[in-house]
């Protein structure tokens, strides 16, 4: 009984020990805590670990020194724990984000800001005498990425429009590698100059600049969908803002003369009574100073969103155009919606059909009113890259009969084995 009762009161007191233990350090705790908001001071860069091996809780003298120091219990690890005075603070969260936006901004993205004094001079002298001035872009993107899909679209654009222009506005194609990408086509007498932008010129005067210059600034997060893609879909705006012509796609195939149109959007659908549900701007045709394009270009700076896809292309033109439809203004504008027929013929779901080779007679027969059909009626065809770039061209396809009639340089493409 007496062994019993002795172990009863060891048991007791190791309890006690454990809760005085606990107690000390809980006080220490909450008196270090409460002297802190007592100084309106802050605490950053904290971590906690369980360590329960770690009995010793070390208080340094210059504690509230703006110093870094360690501090641990049986429980926690307090590690690198910063003092920082309110004004302190500000100065980081500016900084934190400033070096956010830094880590968005990688090489890259400085690299496509840059502006081409010669830009103005080279463009005015290019311009001249052209039957139709048409736009590309290829910002960003690697000058081996332009390709026989892209190099097809210059290549068919000058056999159904050779006395026209065409400049590519590009900060990689404009070196002496994308010259020999492109000197197949010069070499015929064709009119085609790859040219890297400047952006100070181009904005300057139009809604754009100011989005801009946050954007270089890093004032505003370009968001999670390439810079490059949203650029291009504001430069071809203020290009044909700045100079009128035509704008398209690297991945759209022209099949007809431009020259007739002029001011003109084109629908990527309709319903069966013929009105339009969705625009797009693969394809634009509008004169200089259009006062359309400069709504485009408001739309684009003041409700720019950099991680909704389309939201500052297809949907903007769409959304503006709609808006617009019922202003007296507008209705006393020159300018038209083409239907779907005129650059979107095939829709981004059927485009497969395109580029495979007929699988019986009346297949076959199929394809070849489908071609007369595209040549009588469209202007050219959308090939929608992201649905089909790494489809092959097959023989005997839609694609194959359209390559081959459309093309001044008609380069030879592997179709079984190259995609195209």
């Amino acid at each position: 009984m007496k062994t019993k009762a002795a172990e009863q009161r060891r048991s007791h007191r190791h309890r006690n020990s454990r809760f005085h233990l606990f107690t000390t350090v809980s006080l220490i705790a909450i008196t270090f805590f409460t002297y802190m908001f007592n100084r309106n001071t802050f605490i950053s860069n904290v971590s906690f670990n369980f360590n329960p091996k770690t009995t010793t809780i070390p208080i340094p003298t210059n504690l509230f020194n703006n110093q870094t120091f360690t501090i641990q219990n049986p429980v926690l690890i307090v590690k690198e724990l910063i003092i920082q005075e309110p004004q302190q603070l500000q100065e980081t969260v500016n900084d934190n984000l400033t070096t956010n936006f830094q880590r968005i901004r990688k090489p890259e993205f400085f690299d496509i800001l840059n502006s081409n004094q010669e830009f103005e001079s080279r463009t005015d002298e290019f311009l001249q005498r052209c039957e139709v001035r048409f736009f590309m872009t290829w910002i960003v993107s690697p000058f081996k990425f332009f390709g026989d899909r892209e190099f097809l679209a210059v290549d068919a654009l000058f056999k159904s429009n050779p006395d026209s222009c065409l400049m590519i506005l590009s900060n990689t194609m404009d070196s002496d590698y994308g010259f020999q990408i492109l000197k197949p086509v010069i070499d015929l007498g064709f009119r085609v100059l790859a040219i890297e932008p400047d952006f100070d010129f181009l904005f300057d005067s139009t809604p754009a600049k100011a989005w801009f210059d946050h954007i270089r600034n890093g004032n505003r997060d370009p968001g999670g969908i390439p810079l490059a893609q949203n650029l291009s879909n504001l430069i071809r705006l203020v290009v044909l803002y700045k100079y009128g012509g035509v704008y398209l796609d690297t991945d759209f195939v022209p099949l007809q003369d431009f020259s007739g149109l002029r001011n003109a959007i084109g629908a990527q659908s309709a319903t069966r009574l013929g009105n339009w549900t969705r625009l797009n701007n693969a394809v634009l045709v509008f004169d200089k100073n259009h006062p359309l394009l400069y709504d485009f270009i408001e739309e684009f700076a003041s409700t720019f969103d950099g991680n909704r896809w389309g939201h500052n292309g297809p949907y903007l033109v769409s959304r503006v155009v709609e808006r617009n439809t019922l202003k007296t203004e507008f209705l006393n504008t020159n300018f038209t919606v083409l239907p779907p027929s005129a650059f979107y013929p095939v829709d981004w779901t059927r485009i497969g059909g395109l580029f495979r080779r007929p699988v019986n007679r009346g297949h076959a027969r199929w394809v070849e009113a489908k071609v007369v059909q595209l040549k009588e009626r469209s202007y050219g065809v959308h090939l929608w890259n992201k649905q089909s770039r790494r489809l092959r061209i097959e023989e005997e396809s839609i694609m194959a009969k359209l390559v081959s009639q459309h093309c001044v340089v008609c380069k030879i493409f592997n179709r079984s084995q190259k995609a195209f």
